[in-house]
């Protein structure tokens, strides 16, 4: 290949949106063109590197090898371009900027309270959420989609640094007619013959549940029913339809106002940690450095208040 002077932005953010949604109409619609426009774009690009950058399959368009070579710089460019703007604002002193925040579904109770205080402090810098479970989090610090993220346990296969800002405790919640509801000193065997609500492989929760139950994993007379948010697995344990292992941060409200009841069982409640963490390999703009510091000296203070788990715990 030679100099690669012809290629352009445009092109660059047309393979970016096709790998994004799977096919050009839904890539058309998020870049605001029609579809023949981006189909003409994509094979001009293919036709100057001489190869195609989509497998087209029955699941939609995948990238291939160059496809993803080709995303991957479309992505730095984007970054870059990012980056000038932030250090530009930073130069004019306007103390701008912008930080896209990866949270956890877990997190997502007391984010935007994160995000409040830190806009009290630094009005001009934009923040973005974007909520998915641990799996997903995490995989968008490997695309390098997000400055940072929220989550209870760093990743160990990309290269993060992480700062700890606060307790996270895991609790089994029941209602409060539930038969073990009140009762003390629970072991674990009083699960057998239960119905656990969980949530979907992938999300921390879950794990941390798997490695809390241990053997009982393999107890037939416990009936696992998996539900892929926190907010579903609440209004079903109100409901009674079963009890559920959840952060203790997701069901404070719940919780004071009577509706949930967490169960004193052996073990409980788990102490994790959150943590913010960003790639140690990627240089970190000045909006993002605010959001860090600022999470990682305040983060604690916007954490739900669940005090009497606290005692109990410290007690253990």
């Amino acid at each position: 290949m030679g100099d690669m002077d012809w290629l352009t932005l445009r092109q660059l953010r047309a393979v970016t949106e096709i790998a994004r949604h799977g096919t050009i109409a839904s890539a058309a619609k998020a870049l605001g063109l029609t579809g023949p426009a981006v189909t003409l774009t994509l094979k001009q690009i293919e036709s100057a590197l001489g190869l195609p950058l989509f497998d087209r399959t029955a699941h939609g368009m995948r990238l291939t090898d160059a496809g993803e070579a080709v995303r991957n710089t479309a992505a730095e460019v984007e970054r870059s371009i990012f980056r000038l703007a932030d250090t530009i604002n930073e130069v004019k002193g306007l103390g701008t900027g912008a930080v896209h925040v990866g949270v956890v579904s877990t997190a997502k109770y007391y984010a935007p309270a994160l995000v409040v205080g830190f806009k009290r402090e630094h009005p001009m810098i934009d923040v973005r959420l974007t909520v998915g479970n641990r799996q997903e989090v995490v995989q968008a610090l490997t695309d390098f989609d997000v400055d940072c993220a929220i989550m209870g346990r760093p990743p160990k296969t990309v290269p993060v640094e992480a700062a700890v800002f606060g307790d996270h405790p895991l609790i089994m919640i029941a209602s409060p007619a539930h038969r073990l509801a009140g009762q003390i000193d629970l072991s674990r065997n009083e699960l057998s013959g239960e119905t656990l609500l969980v949530r979907e492989p992938g999300s921390g929760t879950r794990t941390s549940m798997e490695i809390y139950l241990g053997d009982l994993l393999a107890d037939p007379s416990i009936h696992f029913v998996e539900f892929g948010s926190n907010e579903t697995i609440k209004q079903a344990v109100i409901a009674g339809l079963g009890i559920a292992f959840l952060s203790a941060h997701t069901v404070a409200v719940e919780v004071a106002a009577g509706r949930l009841v967490a169960l004193d069982m052996e073990g409980l409640p788990i102490r994790r940690q959150w943590f913010v963490v960003r790639r140690s390999d990627k240089s970190v703009s000045p909006g993002a450095r605010a959001f860090l510091q600022f999470v990682v000296h305040s983060g604690t203070q916007f954490l739900p208040h669940f005090p009497k788990l606290y005692e109990e715990a410290s007690g253990e």
